[in-house]
């Protein structure tokens, strides 16, 4: 693996770990029945997440970027196997990133910082559901980003082997043909 797949994978994997973690407050969301607890807890930590130190985000924002160095570097080598998977993995991976700036952002806005006497608390709830379905959006794309590089590695292998038997049945031949040559020429 090279430093262009390490920057892709850590990239990738570094984000869907933020997003299980936020996955603990999005699930009580999503996926159980809605409570008002449930709402003051995803209301209160998108709010703490919101207002990290602008170093935190700064990290964030710079290992996005990171990913996106990785993926135009493989892209870079352009053979059938960068255009099929690496191509597929650059486009789901700017639709995530699509998805963070239209969908997470504006939303967790809403909830840290609403706008008085425009933003209720039920436009803060609404928000709350929108920025946890983003996020699930984004770990299937995530998910979908770590497949696909295993599917690239894997076809890779086996391309690499394919071409190592056909080299081996090559050389094969060619000594079988050397050696019948040699033959020939001591008959006669």
């Amino acid at each position: 693996m090279g430093f262009r797949q390490a920057a892709v994978l850590s990239s990738t994997c570094f984000f869907l770990g933020v997003l299980f973690i936020c996955m603990n407050v999005d699930s009580r969301i999503l996926f159980m029945p809605f409570t008002e607890d449930a709402a003051r807890d995803g209301l209160e930590f998108y709010t703490t997440f919101f207002n990290s130190p602008p170093a935190i985000k700064a990290f964030l924002h710079a290992v996005m970027g990171i990913g996106i160095i990785g993926f135009v570097g493989k892209l870079h080598k352009w053979d059938d196997t960068a255009m099929f998977f690496d191509g597929s993995s650059l486009a789901a991976y700017i639709f995530a990133i699509a998805v963070y700036l239209s969908v997470d952002v504006p939303a967790s806005r809403t909830i840290a910082t609403p706008v008085p006497d425009v933003d209720t608390k039920e436009d803060q709830v609404e928000a709350l559901r929108i920025l946890s379905a983003g996020n699930v959006i984004i770990i299937v794309l995530l998910g979908a980003i770590l497949a696909l590089q295993a599917g690239e590695t894997y076809v890779r292998r086996l391309e690499a082997k394919e071409q190592a038997t056909l080299a081996a049945e090559k050389s094969k031949a060619k000594s079988k043909t050397e050696g019948g040559e040699e033959e020939s020429k001591k008959d006669k």
